[in-house]
């Protein structure tokens, strides 16, 4: 067995919510950078423009990207050869806590649905964890912003929608959701499974690298065909218009019962803000 200081675990957390705030992935920023030369429309490319100014200055100087710095998720991976030394939860808690206290970021989590009294320090994080076989313990961790998560949308469709229901249903919310998830955004999509399953494998999509493809052609396909489809909507940078509206689409799918077709769709801004370590 291998045991995990949780003060370690404490720190890693601080350190990851904090530089995930503060500097963009290099491979989102390409991406970025390669949407500004595509863009016709000239607001659009200048919208992009201050988008990429913004991601550097942030990166510079040390400050948030956004100031909505968002719900902390957090997803543990964690080796059935793992111990840990006390609570885990609460050690990814008091993490969340040093990052938004001691790095000034903006406390956006209220105590209670209907009384919203701020809970003054961001917690507690939504934490989702995943037992493997040996003894590895990896963290990914994402502050996941109001505005692109208030588009998001599960839907149970049934078999006979098909794969043509699904892409009405991603273009329609992608379309309605117009610029309040400040595009253009990510799409992460959660197809199969029930319930509760389609909606974490969307959210689950949103931590994938931005560049990379769906190992299943199924649904490698429908993330290429749903992207094309998107960038033709019109609703463009930060929904002032243009061709860029999409710089991804993760599709995540899961075997289901037969007369179901679960259908999430979460949506992320264009920071697509995340970070992984291995402890």
């Amino acid at each position: 067995m291998r045991t995990i200081n949780l003060a370690d675990v404490t720190a890693k957390i601080k350190e990851m919510f904090i530089d995930a705030c503060e500097n963009i992935p290099q491979n989102v920023l390409d991406t970025i950078k390669d949407a500004e030369k595509q863009e016709e429309s000239p607001l659009g490319k200048e919208v992009l423009g201050k988008i990429i100014e913004n991601d550097l200055l942030a990166r510079e100087k040390h400050l948030p990207i956004c100031q909505d710095t968002g719900v902390a998720v957090v997803y543990l991976t964690i080796g059935s050869e793992v111990t840990f030394t006390g609570d885990i939860y609460e050690a990814v808690n008091e993490g969340v806590r040093q990052a938004y206290t001691e790095g000034y970021l903006r406390k956006s989590v209220v105590r209670h649905p209907l009384d919203r009294v701020n809970t003054k320090d961001n917690t507690p994080a939504i934490v989702h964890v995943k037992v493997v076989p040996g003894d590895t313990f990896r963290i990914d961790v994402a502050p996941k912003g109001g505005g692109s998560e208030n588009m998001s949308v599960v839907k149970m469709l049934i078999p006979a929608d098909g794969v043509e229901g699904i892409k009405k249903l991603v273009i329609d919310t992608v379309f309605n959701a117009g610029g309040k998830p400040c595009p253009p955004v990510i799409v992460g999509i959660g197809i199969g499974g029930n319930f509760e399953k389609c909606a974490l494998m969307a959210k689950e999509a949103l931590f994938r690298e931005i560049d990379d493809r769906s190992p299943d052609p199924l649904a490698c396909k429908l993330e290429e065909e749903l992207k094309e489809e998107i960038n033709k909507l019109g609703v463009g940078p930060m929904g002032f218009g243009g061709r860029i509206t999409c710089l991804a689409v993760k599709v995540n799918v899961y075997p289901c019962h037969i007369a179901s077709l679960p259908v999430a769709i979460n949506i992320q801004c264009h920071a697509a803000r995340h970070k992984s370590c291995t402890l």
